[in-house]
């Protein structure tokens, strides 16, 4: 048996111990089998249904890094089948000194009680590892998004932006604190190789990050509040904290407003509205 074809054996066996409803998902009707349709991996790790398939088929070789951890953390794996899962990819395991992607199944069961209320997780370089439905209601459907474009550095400097409104002076002050926190972060993890990549291509991409870079500032990015413009009820101003797991390296951003404000029930609205887009 072929490595390909036992990584494809991995996923479909690890597949189908994963339950629609563990996964945060719907059952979506009658099933066959208990666990996660391909297309519904697919979804939670932000790749192809087509890309699914041939990999348990054991017709496509050598995914990339970053597609092995999008499954591990679709997966829920633990960290020794994590481990294995990137052996068997002809990769070498994640190890100190790159920056932790790992979700513990404490965070997760932290999200799953947050159900109502918009979360979502970051890695230590600011790039987006899982977020859930209100997040995703609040601050757009982030599942087509590959590669830098996760991350939300680069996508403040150098990619679309998103629903956050900034004066100018407030623009210039989460700039500077957001350049200092990956620069901390960089200093933390210096063998990682994706991270240094990234630096290199925002400083290719942005002048303004490239100038923010050379300054030299070193510190860490701090939510506050936060005005999110929605496409569908409005502006709204949110409270923004940003809670730091505990040896993991985490960041887990929660979105709140005070109760019985008109911000809150915008966020409530948003919520039952969802993803969905206005039609005629």
């Amino acid at each position: 048996m072929t490595t390909t074809t036992e990584f494809g054996r991995a996923v479909r066996r690890w597949r189908d111990r994963v339950s629609p409803a563990s996964a945060g998902l719907p059952a979506g009707g009658p099933r066959r089998a208990a666990g996660l349709r391909r297309e519904e991996l697919a979804l939670l790790a932000g790749i192809s249904v087509d890309y699914v398939t041939r990999l348990e088929q054991g017709r496509a070789a050598h995914p990339s890094a970053q597609v092995v951890e999008a499954l591990a953390r679709a997966l829920r794996l633990p960290p020794d089948e994590r481990a294995h899962l990137y052996r068997l990819a002809g990769l070498v395991p994640p190890g100190p000194d790159t920056v932790p992607q790992y979700i513990p199944p404490s965070v997760r069961r932290l999200l799953d009680r947050l159900a109502g209320t918009p979360v979502a997780v970051f890695d230590a370089a600011w790039t987006l590892l899982l977020a859930n439905q209100p997040y995703a209601a609040l601050m757009g459907d982030p599942s087509g998004r590959r590669g830098h474009e996760r991350n939300h550095v680069w996508r403040h400097f150098a990619g679309p932006g998103g629903r956050a409104r900034q004066s100018p002076g407030e623009r210039r002050a989460f700039e500077e604190a957001l350049v200092a926190d990956l620069r901390t972060t960089v200093s933390r993890y210096p063998a990682d190789l994706g991270l240094r990549r990234l630096v290199a291509d925002l400083r290719a991409a942005s002048g303004r990050f490239a100038e923010l870079w050379e300054s030299g500032i070193v510190g860490r990015h701090e939510a506050a509040r936060k005005t999110i413009g929605h496409p569908r009820v409005g502006p709204l101003e949110l409270d923004c904290d940003v809670l730091t797991v505990a040896g993991g390296d985490l960041r887990v951003m929660v979105y709140s407003a005070e109760p019985g404000t008109a911000d809150a029930e915008k966020l409530s609205l948003i919520t039952v509205l969802g993803t969905q887009t206005p039609t005629g």
